[in-house]
């Protein structure tokens, strides 16, 4: 099982592959608030797990299950931002608890949320909570 802080490098890499077509450490350094050697400390052990290709002084690549693994947490992320903002939470804040909490939450804890999510889609209101009732049953089904 992965740690928080691997799920965060992974996820920052691949973030930063997206944008800028690669990713150094400088720059994982910076996005994580880390220093330099602790970025080499844990690349070198996600290579090693075979998450992600490190060359030194060429750069760091995602394998294919490391890249799994970012979007899976990519994913956690967007649905808890988007659940926390239906809920009324600050945008700002929403991203920093969605943040903490992709890492923690069980697999089926995130599918009903999910399910939730796309049960509410369109529903404001009185019609809202007339279908929490429904929302409620098609989640434990």
């Amino acid at each position: 099982m992965l740690s928080r802080g691997m799920e965060d490098y992974l996820e920052v890499i691949y973030k930063l592959i997206q944008e800028k077509g690669y990713a150094r450490s400088t720059d994982i350094a910076h996005q994580l608030d880390v220093r330099p050697p602790s970025v080499t400390e844990m690349v070198q052990r996600l290579d090693e797990d075979g998450l992600l290709v490190y060359e030194r002084y060429r750069g760091i690549t995602l394998t294919e299950e490391g890249e799994r693994v970012a979007k899976s947490v990519l994913r956690r992320h967007a649905l808890l931002f988007e659940f926390l903002t239906l809920l009324g939470v600050d945008e700002e804040i929403a991203d920093l608890d969605a943040c903490g909490m992709e890492h923690c939450l069980h697999p089926e804890t995130v599918k009903v949320i999910s399910c939730f999510l796309t049960c509410l889609k369109g529903r404001t209101g009185e019609k809202l909570r007339k279908e929490l009732d429904k929302i409620s049953e098609a989640c434990n089904d």
